[in-house]
């Protein structure tokens, strides 16, 4: 589950197309994204350019951001999905669940040295 939430001020339409821009991101962290996977994205704007009230909801005029100014926040959102998924697999800990059952934390200092082996990070200095 991807979660997207922004504070630009977005209608369901656009949210619907940042959302799949989250799906790059899960891409470019290596998610083939096969069938059955369950990848699901979820967007929303926490602008008050929406106003629910007790007779229903309205919009507020002129609150809208234009579709030009989407593009920043596509790639934004592409950057963020990536590096959540990456901070998700390196600061995972080891976690033992019913009848003794271990899955283990990736080793990060060997995932560093496999990455500067075949040129995924640099060196540190």
């Amino acid at each position: 589950m991807i979660v997207v939430a922004v504070d630009a001020p977005l209608d369901a339409r656009q949210l619907r197309r940042l959302a799949k821009r989250a799906f790059l991101g899960l891409g470019n962290a290596g998610s083939s994204m096969s069938h059955g996977s369950g990848d699901y994205v979820i967007a929303f704007s926490t602008t008050r350019f929406v106003r629910f009230t007790k007779e229903g909801f309205h919009l507020e005029l002129g609150a809208q951001l234009q579709d030009e100014g989407l593009s920043p926040l596509f790639q934004a959102v592409v950057e963020a999905t990536e590096e959540a998924i990456y901070n998700s697999l390196l600061k995972a800990t080891t976690t033992s669940g019913v009848d003794g059952h271990t899955v283990e934390a990736l080793p990060v200092e060997e995932v560093k040295k496999i990455l500067q082996k075949y040129g995924g990070i640099r060196k540190e200095k």
